[in-house]
């Protein structure tokens, strides 16, 4: 019996296909190139839309069909209210709505911005104010007046206005400032621009050169050259020398009707509070005064009471804690004695008191105490030897 065997697989007969024609070649071959003419045709046709309603803002092309080099297109062909319909615009969606539409608000299924930047606080940097702190506007805070800076800068003259040039407003500026410094034509006594009233001179030498400043704080008419004069009289005096040289308190200091000062910025620090400086003999005159000590020797006397009275209670503090010192002392050096005689072998050295001799050393002194009498002067109670003189303090417990 013959093996079974696989039959061959049958060959089909090829299909037999009909060439491409023609158009079928140039349709697949040049696809771009018939989208490129369609466009181009459409584009020819809309330009000769406008043309004929007289619009004018069509660029100028070859006869390729390719726009001039150089030409700037018009602001009517950009602008949103020219925005064509085939225009597609993320904000609009893909609902097919209109350009008109591309402002409105987008829809929840819309295409949106990341929520990140959805929340922002459009600040006015020209209205803010460092505070070495922040940067912070008026209208954080309404009461606080370094916020009002800028405002009251321009107020005041400091910020040059917006309708006057740079010379004018230096011109201004230096103006202000002569002005406030009385110098120039502004200088006190041989002022031009003076209309009647008293003329100022110097108090001592009757000069018109006078300091205008000391003129307008201390009321006090005086010139640069009788200043350096008279020293003793025109010297300036710190707040705490006049407190402690002439026994002023801070409310009289503080009083510029009563005792006018002087402001400066202190030279040991910036930071700190300002200088106050008082003329001299305004100073004296209110001390030696009848409102205050009367005389020169009245002060004195007083600067010597104050001065012994903080000698004593310094005294009294340094002999405090001497004697506190010497109790704790005593009492140590005791506790040691009653040890010391208590575990020895002779008899009288069980009733060793402080001072006496303990052990019975022999070729040494012993000393003889007296009565015990109360130092008036530390109220303590002392004990004299009667052989040495030697003094000890004694502590009654």
């Amino acid at each position: 019996m013959s093996r079974p065997t696989t039959p061959p697989p049958t060959t089909s007969a090829p299909t037999s296909r009909s060439p491409l024609t023609p158009e079928q070649v140039r349709k697949i071959s040049y696809p771009k190139e018939i989208n490129r003419l369609k466009a181009k045709a459409i584009r020819d046709q809309k330009e000769a839309e406008a043309r004929r309603a007289g619009q004018t803002n069509t660029p100028l092309r070859t006869p390729s069909g390719f726009a001039v080099a150089g030409q700037k297109r018009a602001h009517v062909s950009i602008s949103p209210s020219s925005v064509p319909t085939s225009s597609r615009d993320a904000r609009n969606g893909n609902n097919g709505s209109s350009a008109s539409d591309a402002t409105k608000r987008p829809r929840k299924d819309d295409i949106q911005a990341a929520q990140k930047f959805t929340k922002f606080v459009d600040y006015d940097f020209s209205k803010m104010t460092d505070t070495k702190g922040g940067f912070l506007t008026a209208e954080d805070d309404p009461h606080n007046k370094a916020l009002h800076a800028s405002a009251s800068a321009s107020a005041s003259g400091q910020e040059k206005p917006a309708h006057m040039t740079l010379k004018e407003w230096e011109r201004q500026q230096l103006l202000r400032s002569l002005r406030d410094q009385k110098a120039g034509p502004f200088e006190p006594g041989i002022s031009v621009l003076r209309q009647g009233g008293e003329t100022k001179v110097c108090r001592e030498c009757g000069s018109l050169e006078i300091d205008w400043k000391w003129e307008d704080v201390f009321r006090c008419r005086v010139c640069n050259a009788c200043k350096e004069k008279l020293p003793e009289k025109y010297s300036l005096l710190t707040k705490t020398e006049a407190r402690e040289d002439y026994l002023l308190t801070d409310p009289e200091l503080k009083d510029e009707e009563l005792l006018p000062h002087l402001e400066r910025p202190n030279p040991h620090k910036s930071t700190w509070n300002n200088m106050m400086l008082y003329l001299r003999f305004q100073v004296e005159e209110y001390a030696f005064s009848a409102r205050k000590w009367g005389s020169p020797g009245a002060l004195d006397a007083e600067f010597a009471k104050r001065e012994a009275e903080k000698k004593r209670r310094k005294e009294e503090k340094f002999r405090t804690k001497l004697r506190d010192l010497k109790k704790r002392t005593r009492v140590e050096a005791y506790r040691r004695s009653r040890a010391k005689g208590g575990g020895g072998g002779g008899g009288d050295g069980e009733g060793a008191q402080f001072g006496d001799d303990v052990g019975g050393r022999a070729g040494k002194h012993r000393h003889q105490w007296g009565r015990t009498v109360e130092n008036p002067e530390t109220g303590e109670s002392v004990k004299t030897c009667v052989d040495c003189g030697m003094e000890v303090e004694e502590l009654e417990f």
